[in-house]
């Protein structure tokens, strides 16, 4: 961040007073600032004259209209002895996979996807687990101007349809299992069921983690070695694509309806991570920088463009408490991590199994901890200086799916403040509305932003006329992407966010962040989660509040006010809930965030239409026709 200051200072003759001028002046100079980014994060392509046209317009504004570059060449061009690779399983699998190794599969992916006549724009998509080989087929795809799009493999089969039945996936690259928690997985069925129920495919590859009969099983698939293996010879070019060129389909979560399928740019998508990668992570050649994700989070995404800094990927695959919740401490330490990326329910959950990291482990190597997913309590800052380490950037970052990136994150120059995202990142013209959409100062209410930027979507896929983009984020308040989070700003130049705002609770017209309500209740330790919703009740909104509690516990008349009592003194008595119940489960998605929409729709006798984009859709029927909500 300093440095990046200091070449804006000798190019351009800006001198920053601190963060906000030069937040200020990235915002007032789109055209200088992503053309620095470009220039000093080390993108690798053709710029053109223009950096920014019709940037009024919102949507509408084109950065780098004449720009070409291929994104694999970005990702891939960097030499030297560290590795490109580091990869870890439940299971053992543990790999490394060189710089030079990575470049020629990638580029034997590209040759092979070509003989299966694969060409640009063409979908591939993977039911694909954390590992060296999903990352060789994205960049394989990519390389040719193929779009890539994967989920999970704890996907089930209508899961996986409702995704890629929108996109006529041509190849589809699958695990043949997964281990998670120390059992095993097979995925060979689900694999042949989609399959036969997508008529685009051309070729079904499958990446044999367990082994066994797959060619008995599924005997049309070809195994990634030998398919791999038809794309050997010399390395055939990787043309350069335009800027906007289709790079990265992603879904929404899909909760109460079919997922939009949101359409990720090349060039935008590299731009906004060296972005936050080098800027605001602090991220340097040489690093070594993990996040614990799925293939189905954008976070995925986010870790893999991390080689454009010619950093080191650590990857890990299966469940972060198994065989114990040091399991990821462990590989930090191996690996010499420098950046750890975690969820904010991760580090809740180290919390309450009583860990000390910093106790039992080295963890000297790490810089940064980044915690995304949903709101990181105050407390949380706490236990992660007190009980992980003392001397770490901590930063709390928050984007999503929707621009494959953040508004708000770190910054590694600046204080950290107790239970604040430091910043909005640079470029990002965050601001928060309230209903009438009038820019508002210590209050809550809707994060928008007010100017265009390179990672908004190129589209939704099959939506021609770009009307439900536009309903998406642009019809609340016209010409300023509304992105459904209620957030208020700070006196530090920060921000705290409460929640997704189409969540948020609302009893007597008094708009209130359920996580708000969430970082008094999980404090208590009986509590192990909860999750608050509105219920329409004779006229008005009141909150309920479920609750799924530790071994041992009871929720009685004395736990129930221990809660209500916290809630009203931490927060206002508003905040208290009207019923307090307990649950055995608490629905979420398959990247860990809670479905409080869903939960919602349930109460109030709606059927949630896709239970397949949940990890765990049975807890759903706990909440459904309880006796306490009928009073």
């Amino acid at each position: 961040m300093t440095a990046f200051a200091s070449h804006v200072r000798a190019r351009r003759g800006h001198e920053f007073g601190g963060y906000g001028d030069m937040h200020r002046w990235s915002i007032d100079h789109p055209g200088e600032f992503w053309s620095d980014v470009w220039e000093v994060c080390g993108a690798i392509g053709r710029r053109g004259e223009r950096t920014l046209v019709d940037g009024h317009r919102m949507p509408g504004a084109r950065f780098f209209p004449d720009a070409m570059l291929n994104f694999s060449e970005s990702l891939l061009f960097r030499r030297g002895p560290d590795p490109a690779i580091i990869a870890a399983t439940e299971a053992g699998r543990d790999v490394t996979v060189t710089f030079d190794e990575l470049r020629a599969d990638v580029s034997r992916a590209a040759q092979a996807f070509r003989r299966a006549g694969v060409r640009p724009g063409d979908r591939v998509a993977g039911i694909v687990a954390n590992t060296p080989e999903t990352i060789v087929a994205a960049l394989g795809a990519a390389a040719i101007g193929a779009v890539w799009s994967s989920c999970s493999p704890d996907f089930g089969v209508q899961g996986v349809l409702d995704r890629f039945s929108q996109i006529a996936p041509s190849v589809l690259i699958g695990v043949d299992g997964y281990t998670y928690g120390g059992k095993v997985f097979d995925c060979l069925a689900k694999i042949a069921e989609v399959t036969k129920a997508l008529p685009s495919l051309r070729a079904t590859v499958v990446v044999p983690l367990l082994g066994g009969d797959i060619r008995q099983r599924l005997p049309a698939a070809q195994l990634w070695g030998d398919w791999l293996a038809t794309g050997d010879g010399p390395p055939a070019p990787w043309d350069p694509l335009p800027f906007n060129h289709p790079l990265y389909i992603l879904f929404s979560s899909g909760t109460t309806g079919v997922p939009k399928c949101i359409v990720h740019g090349a060039g935008g998508t590299l731009l906004q991570h060296l972005k936050e990668h080098q800027l605001h992570c602090d991220v340097r050649q040489g690093d070594r920088v993990f996040y614990f994700t799925t293939c189905g989070w954008m976070m995925w995404n986010w870790l893999v463009t991390a080689l454009a800094s010619g950093a080191t990927l650590v990857l890990y695959d299966g469940s972060p408490f198994h065989p114990s919740g040091s399991r990821l401490f462990d590989l930090a330490d191996q690996a010499r991590v420098n950046l750890f990326g975690v969820s904010a329910k991760f580090i809740d959950a180290v919390r309450k199994a009583g860990l000390v990291p910093r106790v039992s482990h080295d963890l000297s190597s790490i810089r940064t901890i980044t915690s995304t997913g949903s709101p990181l309590a105050a407390e949380s800052f706490d236990f992660v200086y007190d009980a992980i380490k003392t001397d770490v950037h901590l930063a709390s970052i928050s984007g999503g799916t929707d621009i494959v990136s953040c508004f708000v994150g770190g910054n590694p120059a600046a204080p950290v403040w107790r239970g604040e995202i430091q910043c909005a990142a640079l470029g990002m013209d965050v601001d928060v509305f309230n209903e009438q959409g009038a820019s508002v100062r210590s209050e809550a209410g809707e994060l928008v932003c007010k100017r265009p930027f390179p990672s908004m979507p190129v589209g939704f896929w099959n939506d021609a006329g770009g009307s439900k983009y536009q309903a998406a984020y642009f019809d609340r308040f016209p010409g300023v992407w509304c992105h459904g989070d209620w957030i208020r700003a700070t006196g530090h130049g920060g921000f705290v966010i409460y929640g997704r705002s189409d969540a948020t609770l609302n009893p007597g017209g008094v708009r209130i962040g359920t996580a708000e309500i969430y970082r008094q209740v999980e404090q208590l330790p009986e509590i192990v989660e909860s999750l608050a919703v509105g219920q329409h009740w004779e006229g008005d909104e009141r909150i309920v509040l479920f609750v799924r509690l530790a071994p041992g516990a009871v929720l009685d008349d004395r736990l129930r006010e221990r809660i209500s009592s916290r809630i009203r003194s931490q927060t206002t008595p508003r905040h208290v809930p009207a019923r307090i119940i307990e649950v055995a489960d608490i629905p979420r998605t398959k990247s860990g965030k809670i479905v409080e929409i869903a939960v919602r729709h349930i109460i109030h006798g709606r059927e949630v239409t896709n239970r397949e984009a949940l990890a765990n859709p049975e807890a759903l029927d706990l909440f459904r026709d309880l006796p306490d909500l009928r009073r």
